[in-house]
């Protein structure tokens, strides 16, 4: 990218009407902007027009101009949220003691594919703190219990504060988050749930899909919202098994799931490609 540019990504959504791409694009073009992708998706039930537009601004100006595209698509009675490219997240990781997708996530940001950093690692438990050495993370311990979640949720939520995270990830935290901690994080949160939901919510959903004999089990990643296991889902997939197949073969195949379905999740609202509307997402291209 010119040096004497910035990326910026929107996401738009509102009732539809025709010449929206038009208007859109046209904006952009009239400010000097040039446009790199741009996908769109039109609820035909619901009439509601969704896009993600990606686009080089000039640096001069750059961020009234941003501020301008905002009024100017408020006017239009569109909701946008915009984002600059280069911006660097910071996530924080929330582990019990199954470590799979607490690895996983944390080699894939080594490794250079997600931007940002991870900032912290959370725990109940004492068991990754070691391993969180090894990987020059800090790690906070706080334990959690039925007498002590508000004490313990308003020691999280300093922490959370102190890193102004932008994103946090249950990466099997087997703790259920009260509303004030989701309200007050003041930033999106995603867990990954080792079932396909609706189905088998809640605790041991593999071993609720033995008992009832599935031929089918599922990850679900989704955004987390007060009610449990409801919030938006933004990437889901499944993995056939039969009846010669264990609890501890349907866990090892679970957990291959989770580390997938939980990663593309990440990739895919680090990349703000996923716009959340009346319960569920949109997921761009």
């Amino acid at each position: 990218m010119d040096k004497d540019q910035k990326s910026v990504v929107a996401l738009i959504h509102g009732k539809d009407r025709p010449g929206l791409v038009a208007l859109v694009s046209n904006w952009i073009f009239e400010h000097g902007g040039n446009i790199l992708h741009a996908d769109l998706h039109r609820d035909l039930e619901a009439e509601i027009f969704f896009q993600r537009v990606e686009w080089e601004t000039p640096v001069k100006n750059w961020d009234s101009e941003l501020q301008a595209f905002e009024y100017r698509m408020h006017e239009l009675g569109m909701h946008v949220k915009w984002h600059l490219v280069e911006d660097q997240p910071n996530v924080a990781l929330f582990v019990s003691k199954i470590d799979h997708c607490f690895h996983d996530l944390i080699l894939r940001w080594k490794s250079g594919e997600y931007p940002g950093k991870i900032c912290c690692i959370l725990s109940n438990h004492k068991n990754l703190e070691i391993e969180a050495r090894k990987y020059q993370i800090p790690y906070y311990y706080v334990p959690v219990s039925q007498n002590t979640k508000e004490q313990a949720e308003a020691v999280q939520l300093e922490i959370i504060h102190k890193y102004h995270l932008d994103l946090i990830i249950l990466a099997r935290y087997m703790q259920v988050l009260s509303p004030k901690l989701i309200e007050n994080a003041n930033c999106p949160i995603i867990n990954i749930h080792h079932s396909f939901l609706p189905a088998f919510v809640g605790a041991k959903p593999y071993h609720q899909a033995f008992e009832r004999g599935v031929k089918i089990i599922g990850a679900t990643a989704h955004y987390v919202t007060e009610k449990l296991d409801a919030g938006p889902i933004i990437q889901q997939d499944v993995a056939r098994i039969h009846h010669r197949h264990m609890v501890r073969d349907i866990i090892r195949k679970g957990k291959d799931l989770e580390k997938m379905v939980l990663s593309q999740a990440v990739r895919w609202h680090l990349e703000h490609r996923v716009l959340s509307y009346h319960g569920k997402t949109v997921v761009f291209d």
